[in-house]
């Protein structure tokens, strides 16, 4: 069965969105999986429009389109701020539409995880055993989310950046590219790790630490 979707975001990582969609039809053995109906965007800049005219694939308009989208239509939010993912899903939440959890085909994901709605995992991503993603979860390109470790809701997970086992990552984190959970460590609800930081304790809500080690 061929499924609808529509993609929230004409930025960046709403087209490596894209990206996985198509990378997932190409590999699938029983034919195209996802139908992309285009794109949506309170505010898509000039160029992000020429891109999406690149790609062939239409902008449809702002969020209150899902108002004429059938109740089978699934969304993907392609947003890569956290924050701005979470605002934007509670808006998508109030239509009642299904959201697409996408993995890539080049992705590695362990048969004991448990994910919410809307995850979203881009190549070469890893994640290994007895994992727990919550909804709208994003792991981008070629990072690595260890054993044992909980992600709440709206987590990013950013290129190239591990998390290591036992990690708790509450709602709404953003491990910034390339950094580094050291084990067994909690990170507060809306953080952010910075780029290349090396995380060796525990990380106190709303707070920004970066550096080796993180501070």
């Amino acid at each position: 069965m061929i499924l609808d979707v529509v993609l929230v975001g004409c930025g960046g990582h709403g087209r490596e969105a894209l990206d996985i969609i198509r990378a997932i039809n190409t590999a699938s053995s029983t034919g195209p999986r996802w139908r992309v109906r285009g794109f949506i965007d309170d505010r898509p800049s000039e160029v992000n429009h020429k891109r999406l005219q690149r790609l062939a694939v239409p902008y449809l308009g702002t969020v209150e389109w899902l108002r004429e989208a059938g109740p089978e239509t699934h969304v993907v939010l392609g947003l890569g701020d956290p924050r701005v993912r979470r605002a934007v899903g509670q808006r998508v939440d109030g239509y009642g539409l299904p959201f697409a959890s996408l993995v890539h085909p080049a992705a590695v994901v362990g048969p004991d995880t448990v994910a919410g709605d809307g995850l979203v995992v881009f190549a070469g991503a890893r994640v290994t055993t007895n994992v727990t993603l919550g909804r709208h979860v994003h792991l981008n390109q070629n990072s690595t989310v260890a054993h044992d470790c909980v992600l709440a809701d709206y987590v990013s997970v950013n290129p190239l950046a591990a998390v290591s086992g036992e990690c708790q990552l509450q709602a709404g984190v953003l491990i910034g590219a390339g950094a580094v959970v050291l084990q067994g460590l909690r990170i507060g609800a809306d953080a952010t790790v910075g780029a290349s930081a090396c995380v060796v304790r525990d990380v106190p809500a709303g707070t920004v630490v970066k550096g080796v080690p993180a501070r």
